[in-house]
């Protein structure tokens, strides 16, 4: 017995720190490999791809009912003397979809 801890019971801890401490640097290093990859396919995927058509890059589509202004000309009449400004139902007032 060196310090108090038998040899066959030092040897075991040994063993499982190398074991575990290996395994935990092979979990890093691929978890770090596996974003790197994937980082680097965004930035070349980014480079390339050419912006959504409809909604021109800007990842929402303009309300259709308000034409993007956010509210409406509403009133309960059919031939109104006064037309109220509502925000638009549609999009709640936040001129996109």
């Amino acid at each position: 017995m060196v310090g108090g801890v038998p040899q066959p019971l030092r040897t075991v801890g040994t063993a499982a720190a190398i074991f575990f401490g290996g395994m935990f640097t092979v979990s890093l290093a691929s978890s770090v490999t596996i974003r790197m990859l994937q980082a680097a396919a965004e930035a070349k995927r980014k480079k390339v791809a050419s912006p959504c058509g409809v909604c021109r890059g800007k990842g929402f589509y303009i309300c259709k009912l308000c034409k993007g202004n956010s509210t409406i000309e509403w009133s309960p009449l059919y031939d109104p003397v006064v037309i109220n400004p509502c925000i638009c139902p549609t999009c709640e007032g936040n001129s996109a979809v």
